[in-house]
């Protein structure tokens, strides 16, 4: 195993404290996979600090489709709600004694992307990833740890899905494994009965999920970006429960319940 895209989100982001044990355990993960000459990339969202940043100015969370409608107002809030998310998760990995380096779209042209329409207003999507920025950091040992802002071509902020991000980079990175973390153990058949939890989903099925509604919000943009990621040349797709101890480490082991996206 060479390279392992990591997109953290969901309520496994509700507490960005150095006493987090969700982010203390994702630091020692990655720091074990680091010993282990395996590169990773870290991706996250903020849903949690987005949503409680904009009610703290009086501005309504919208979405559609599972993603976050942001007009030009609404994207300055993303914008720092991100980069205060990015920040705690650098100093989580940092105090793990793993040189982690926080980015956005900005940084170096990382992150290049077209908005999706009007309704949707700052909202991006088939983000591009310029991957020389991230060969570079893994070449001078750092690990890179990203937000989801992305550029259009007028150099102005579009807010992409974190999950289309990861899935982006592993297929750009030919990535060995891209791990969707949030706060689900697995993929639900039907999301009214826990008992249809699937531990593999083949892209056909995933197609169907969506076509027939079964695919809701949040997790409808997180199987579009696992298909990408497959298309584009990433070889296995696992989604897991972030808020677990040592999610990252577990489900890779497949010691914990796992979705495993295939073909």
């Amino acid at each position: 195993m060479n390279c392992v895209v990591v997109k953290l989100g969901g309520h496994a982001l509700d507490s960005l404290e150095p006493s987090s044990t969700v982010l203390i355990d994702l630091a020692r993960d990655v720091a074990q996979l680091r010993e282990q000459d395996v590169n990773v990339v870290v991706v996250h969202g903020g849903g949690p600090q987005i949503a409680a940043l904009l009610e703290s100015v009086g501005l309504e969370s919208k979405f559609q489709d599972g993603l976050r409608i942001t007009d030009v107002e609404t994207m300055r809030y993303v914008e720092m709600a991100l980069s205060g998310v990015n920040i705690r998760i650098v100093a989580a990995l940092n105090d793990a004694g793993l040189l982690s380096v926080g980015l956005c779209g900005s940084d170096a042209t990382l992150l290049r992307s077209e908005a999706v329409g009007e309704a949707f207003d700052r909202v991006g999507h088939a983000p591009m990833v310029n991957r020389d920025v991230i060969d570079a950091l893994w070449s001078a040992g750092f690990t890179p740890v990203i937000n989801p802002v992305a550029l259009d071509k007028n150099a102005q902020s579009l807010n992409c899905n974190a999950d289309a991000v990861a899935g982006a980079l592993a297929a750009e990175l030919s990535a060995d494994v891209l791990v969707l973390l949030s706060d689900i153990d697995q993929l639900l058949e039907n999301v009214e009965d826990p008992t249809s939890a699937k531990s593999l989903v083949t892209g056909a099925e995933i197609e169907a999920m969506k076509h027939s509604g079964a695919a809701r919000d949040g997790m409808n943009p997180k199987l579009t970006a696992a298909l990408d990621a497959l298309h584009g040349g990433a070889e296995k797709i696992l989604l897991a429960n972030g808020t677990r101890s040592h999610a990252l480490r577990d489900a890779l082991a497949h010691s914990i319940p796992t979705t495993e996206v295939v073909p």
